[in-house]
């Protein structure tokens, strides 16, 4: 479900549902809302986030794709639901897919901020 604006330029954000309590090499998240998945998974544009984990814990990220390397996923610090700090960091993407009405994005390695 997309997100109220927070830019001026009113675009909108996209609920991503994660599968663990953290990023990692290999984890993925399923971006949900994309008004056509499977062109979105061939050709992935810059986007603002709302990531939600599996512990309930959620923040704001934002998809890149200006990065020569290919997308990235950039996600500022965040809290889980045990308590624990996680930094802000920015990961790559290593596949975009659609599965249906989603794109579900695998996480690749730790990218540069």
């Amino acid at each position: 479900m997309p997100q109220p604006p927070t830019e001026p330029d009113n675009a909108p954000t996209f609920l991503a549902l994660c599968s663990h309590t953290h990023l990692f090499p290999g984890a993925r998240c399923r971006l949900q809302g994309l008004p056509e998945p499977t062109a979105f998974a061939a050709a992935p544009q810059p986007i603002d986030i709302y990531l939600r984990f599996s512990d309930g814990a959620a923040t704001d990220a934002e998809l890149r794709t200006d990065d020569p390397t290919g997308p990235a996923l950039t996600v500022p610090a965040y809290t889980t639901g045990a308590g624990t700090a996680i930094d802000a960091r920015t990961w790559t993407v290593r596949a975009c897919t659609a599965t249906g009405e989603e794109v579900e994005l695998t996480i690749g390695t730790l990218g540069t901020p």
